[in-house]
């Protein structure tokens, strides 16, 4: 096993194996995931900031066997910030968990060397004891149903936006990096589940051709599912800027509502690693502003 000692900021990191294809089909390197965690950093950190972070790691790249990873790691430096969270209900039997919150760009390269590519959050941010706090975020997660596509999604967002816009509320948009998107407002000062729900609903009734509000994967053929359940406190989504595990180094990446509008191919709204960067140059960060 290769290892390279690397200083960033005041602290000194072991990385290994960095000439891996963590995403073999395209030959793109553990140590371009590194390279694309650092420079995206001071766009992303902001959106983790005080948010216990769930992992997906690939420790053999995106063809192998993954796992989703609440507890730090073993092994974790000291430095490292921890928060123990309450987990009732946990698959795993737990009581709490001691989740990574990723302060700073040590903690997020770190991470990237653990081939954790995808890094998932929820819509609250955790007290200064590790207690939840109110949730700040509302998301609906939009979820097409093969035929439909990210188009469609585009569709059903811009009358989800309409309609949150009625009640006072401004969204903004990413992709998922997979086969969807996801819209995002700030919390309501009602109860943001409750809300989500009655709003996916409605928005099923008036166009049930076109949009489901229900898990149930056989009433989502050709239609757009607008997932009001990740505002569960117990859930999470991807984080804007996060790799996912596709064949390529997709991302989900923050898009203009122009993006959204002019949405014809599901090719238009894919953006890889370089791209993001790209993007960020000459957009800033659009999440959120």
């Amino acid at each position: 096993m290769s290892t390279t000692v690397v200083r960033v900021e005041d602290r000194q990191l072991k990385l290994t194996n960095l000439e891996k294809e963590l995403y073999p089909e395209y030959g793109f390197t553990k140590a371009e995931v590194i390279d694309y965690y650092r420079r995206i950093a001071p766009v992303l950190l902001p959106h983790l900031k005080d948010r216990p972070v769930t992992l997906r790691r690939f420790p053999n790249g995106v063809g192998g066997e993954s796992f989703f990873e609440k507890n730090v790691p073993q092994h974790a430096p000291e430095w490292v910030r921890t928060v123990r969270i309450e987990t009732p209900g946990s698959s795993r039997g737990n009581d709490y968990a001691d989740f990574v919150m990723v302060d700073d760009l040590p903690t997020l390269v770190w991470l990237a060397n653990l081939a954790a590519l995808e890094l998932h959050i929820p819509q609250w941010t955790s007290g200064p004891r590790g207690g939840r706090r109110d949730p700040d975020l509302l998301v609906f997660d939009l979820d097409p149903g093969a035929p439909a596509t990210v188009v469609e999604c585009c569709r059903v967002a811009q009358r989800l936006r309409a309609a949150l816009e009625d009640d006072g509320v401004d969204a903004w948009a990413k992709t998922s990096g997979s086969k969807g998107m996801q819209l995002y407002a700030r919390a309501p000062s009602k109860d943001t589940s409750a809300y989500a729900k009655e709003l996916a609903q409605r928005l099923a009734r008036e166009t049930p051709r076109e949009v489901v509000s229900t898990m149930a994967k056989a009433a989502r053929t050709g239609k757009v599912l607008i997932d009001w359940s990740q505002n569960n406190p117990a859930k999470t989504t991807v984080a804007p800027y996060s790799l996912r595990a596709r064949e390529r180094p997709s991302v989900s990446a923050p898009i203009t509502w122009d993006e959204v509008e002019e949405c014809r191919s599901p090719d238009d709204l894919v953006f890889l690693a370089d791209d993001v960067l790209d993007r960020v140059k000459t957009l800033g960060d659009l999440f959120g502003s």
